[in-house]
């Protein structure tokens, strides 16, 4: 048996920088905009905030309080603190859910962070001046491998191979260093320098005015009411059909009323108001706006609750929590929020950036905006580098969950947990690579574990928390060695409300995003990913869930032959 090395973290301020590190991430700056827009503004920042405090900050706490907690019994993993809580050998297993998630989006994850850096390098040689989008996404198409199977795999500065190699290598080093040395002391250099770029990007967008005077609708002030307005204003035009298709959406003022004066002469176009009421109702809203918590606190991911465990038993996790998630929120709504859609409308217009999901926004119309813009170069740099870094601190929190359990169950030292995760994780990760048309692995693998399987694990981790080491207990746990104390009606909240609200948004999120169940209508049709698995064959998705269910099946037999998870008695 081979000895491990009990690590821990510095400082508490190192794990704050750590636990917002894994949360803040690309999509804090590409995410979060793109939903707030298409989600109607001010109307999806009060779902957001309501899901925020009866959903991510309780689940948050659990996570931060059970893995303190089951760190001072010796386990840093989610199978042996869930194991260790319950005292039930059933939830072991949900526990290796908790490995299963950070490992597989790693996978995928680190080509994502390739593809930032690679973008950065190429806006500092000079390689992205881009006329339009069409050629903006043509340069992404080619980068990415987007056309072809094994297209990706070329290592030119203008290809992602090379950046792959390179952020791959720099993860695995930086994993290894440790807890202290490797994850806290990059955080701690890697988020203050984030923020400060972000600053100044900020600043830069918050002062373009209007750059195009013969596009006067085309500024800052109107990019922030595309994003955060209560009220939306929608063109609609009938068509042959008699049918209304929604046309556009206005926020200037003067265009606003120049639309309704065409709208009062005319039978085919009409400008329809809607309200912050009208658009609560709507239940994609909702979960969008939970699905946007759970992307931009890293719940439910295994790796708060691991990062914690390291942590003393009179450490501060209530105030550490409430830090940690407040710095991501800060990064989001605050410098994501105000930086990417803005400086999109100002050069592009509504039209141009309305209804872009992630990449499209982040990869195909953001380079042509700083091709467009004075200096863009070196703000385009900027920008790709500062997701770079953002998507670093994230990856390195997927890699530790996965050592945790290695090192752990199979009693093995940080070395050799390396080694094997490094093995895995390289053969996911080129698998995902390889098969790069129209990013079908990459797609597949995030909808079943980025969404499904987080959902599944957030939903038993406050089921856990509230039911089963029990809500009263956890709260009096929390306030060990706390400054402040968590108010006492989050007892209700996470106990009752949470859990409730998390099973209602899971099967509203499987009647639409499996079945295919539009809300609105009562239509059903199965979504792409039932199609690729079950109707239509793709061969390419099936693979994917296999390589899932084979990692699965791989962390299952390691926790099923730990003797360690077997010795627990019922007990405190």
């Amino acid at each position: 048996m081979v000895k491990r090395i009990k690590e821990s973290w510095n400082s508490r301020l190192g794990v704050i920088l750590a636990v917002a590190g894994s949360a803040v991430g690309l999509g804090n700056f590409l995410r979060f905009p793109g939903q707030a827009a298409e989600y109607g503004g001010g109307a999806f920042m009060l779902a957001y905030f309501i899901s925020f405090l009866l959903i991510g900050l309780p689940i948050c706490w659990a996570e931060w309080i059970m893995g303190r907690h089951g760190g001072q019994a010796g386990f840093n993993s989610c199978p042996g603190i869930f194991n260790y809580i319950t005292r039930h050998p059933a939830f072991k297993y949900v526990g290796v859910i908790g490995v299963l998630i950070p490992v597989i989006i790693y996978m995928y994850y680190v080509y994502i962070e390739a593809w930032c850096l690679g973008y950065a390098v190429n806006f500092l040689t000079g390689d992205m001046d881009f006329a339009t989008v069409e050629q903006s996404g043509e340069f992404w198409g080619n980068f990415i491998g987007i056309g072809a199977d094994g297209s990706a795999l070329g290592f030119g500065l203008q290809q992602v191979g090379f950046y792959l190699l390179l952020v791959f290598l720099l993860n695995f080093i930086l994993i290894y260093r440790g807890i202290s040395k490797g994850i806290e002391l990059f955080c701690k250099y890697a988020m203050p320098t984030l923020v400060f770029i972000a600053f100044i990007i900020l600043l830069r967008v918050l002062t373009l005015g209007t750059p195009d005077a013969e596009h006067p609708a085309r500024n800052v002030s109107n990019g922030l009411g595309f994003m955060w307005n209560p009220v939306k204003h929608v063109v609609e035009l009938k068509d042959e059909t008699g049918e209304w298709i929604v046309d556009r959406e206005v926020v200037d003022e003067q265009r606003l009323a120049a639309v309704n004066a065409a709208a009062a002469n005319s039978e085919t176009m009409r400008v329809r108001h809607i309200s912050m009421r009208q658009q609560l109702l709507n239940p994609q809203l909702w979960l969008a706006a939970a699905g946007q918590i759970f992307f931009s606190l890293s719940v439910g991911f295994g790796v708060i609750i691991t990062y914690s465990s390291y942590m003393s038993k009179n450490d501060d996790v209530v105030l550490s929590g409430l830090a940690a998630t407040s710095a991501n929120e800060f990064c989001e709504v605050a410098l994501g929020g105000l930086i990417t859609l803005p400086a999109a409308v100002t050069f592009l217009g509504v039209a141009g950036v309305a209804g872009m999901g992630t990449f499209g926004l982040g990869f195909n119309v953001l380079p042509m905006v700083f091709a467009n813009m004075a200096f863009g170069e070196i703000f385009g740099f900027l920008f790709f580098f500062l997701l770079f870094l953002a998507a670093v601190t994230s990856s390195l929190s997927m890699l530790q969950p996965g050592i945790a359990f290695l090192e752990e169950a199979m009693k093995i030292n940080r070395k050799q947990s390396v080694a094997l995760l490094g093995l895995i994780t390289a053969i996911g990760c080129g698998f995902v690579v390889y098969f790069s048309k129209d990013v079908k692995a990459l797609d597949t693998m995030d909808f079943w574990v980025g969404t499904f399987l987080i959902f599944i694990l957030a939903t038993m981790q406050i089921i856990i928390f509230g039911w089963m080491l029990g809500a009263e207990k956890g709260l009096e746990l929390s306030h060990q060695g706390a400054a402040i104390r968590i108010p006492r009606f989050f007892t209700f909240v996470m106990k009752y409300v949470s859990p409730s609200l998390l099973l209602i948004i899971f099967a509203l999120w499987m009647a639409t995003n499996i079945f295919g169940v539009n809300l609105s209508t009562g239509e059903a049709h199965y979504s792409s990913y039932v199609v690729d698995l079950f109707i239509e064959p793709n061969t390419v998705a099936r693979l994917s869930v296999g390589l899932i269910l084979l990692v699965a099946a791989l962390f299952t037999i390691i926790t099923v032959i730990n003797p360690g998870y077997k010795n627990l008695k019922k007990g405190k």
